[in-house]
């Protein structure tokens, strides 16, 4: 089999199945598994793959720049913020993650919300101007791709709030590497936030189901719940079910 040949069902079988095991592919397809490994460090390098101990998973497409990805999946996206927003009560005080979903709850959110918002995206804090909640604004380094505060600065702000709720944004959602993102300060500052909130909810649009990202966020036992639009029957929304996790479907 030729090596594009065997790219091409390398990434279909990552498509079905959402995870590779170099040892077993080797033997279906009578190769070496270092050619399976070759192959797979190839298809990381193209940003189709994530490395992982003894195979692959798929890459999510949510690594993309800011810019990028507010055109990545735009109704899923509304569905749920729209059903994260609804958790939100009167008077509550909550962290919104920077990226696109959580922008989209600015949105979904009522204009006359009387509570709390803090957050580290000078994106959402910029559309919360015309809310009337009082919006608090955590500063230190500038990650333009994702357009929030990272950093030691940016931590030591955190670690001096809390709040209710952490809306987290993250761009892979997958039952084995768990909750993911493509940068590791970025990262750091999620499960910084995450731990000055009661109860984390992940917004999980339809492209980060079963795919994973290089930097492990949280697990899934560190979460309230995971907010999807994601049919229940999904292979990933199944097995995350199984194995405990609340799953909230969206719309």
């Amino acid at each position: 089999m030729l090596a594009a040949a065997r790219k091409d069902l390398l990434l279909e079988r990552l498509r079905i199945d959402g995870r590779i095991v170099a040892k077993e592919i080797a033997a279906e397809l009578g190769l070496s598994e270092d050619s399976i490994r070759r192959d797979l460090r190839e298809l990381d390098s193209l940003g189709l793959a994530v490395r992982v101990y003894g195979g692959a998973l798929p890459a999510s497409p949510a690594v993309a720049d800011y810019a990028s990805r507010v055109t990545v999946a735009p109704e899923s996206k509304r569905r749920v913020a729209a059903a994260a927003a609804a958790l939100i009560e009167p008077g509550a005080t909550v962290i919104l993650d920077g990226g696109t979903t959580t922008l989209a709850m600015v949105d979904a959110l009522p204009r006359a919300f009387h509570g709390t918002v803090i957050t580290h995206s000078p994106t959402i804090a910029a559309a919360l101007i015309d809310h009337e909640a009082d919006v608090f604004l955590i500063g230190g380094r500038l990650f333009k791709h994702s357009a929030v505060a990272c950093g030691a600065a940016a931590i030591e702000a955190a670690n001096r709030i809390s709040a209710d709720l952490l809306f987290l944004g993250v761009t892979g959602i997958h039952p084995t590497a768990g909750l993911t993102t493509g940068d590791a300060d970025e990262a750091a500052m999620k499960r910084a936030l995450a731990s000055r909130a009661a109860d984390t909810y992940v917004l999980g649009s339809e492209e980060k189901f079963g795919t994973a990202s290089r930097y492990g966020v949280l697990s899934f036992d560190q979460v309230a719940g995971v907010i999807t639009d994601t049919p229940a029957n999904d292979p990933t929304a199944r097995e995350l079910t199984e194995a405990g996790v609340n799953v909230i479907h969206a719309g």
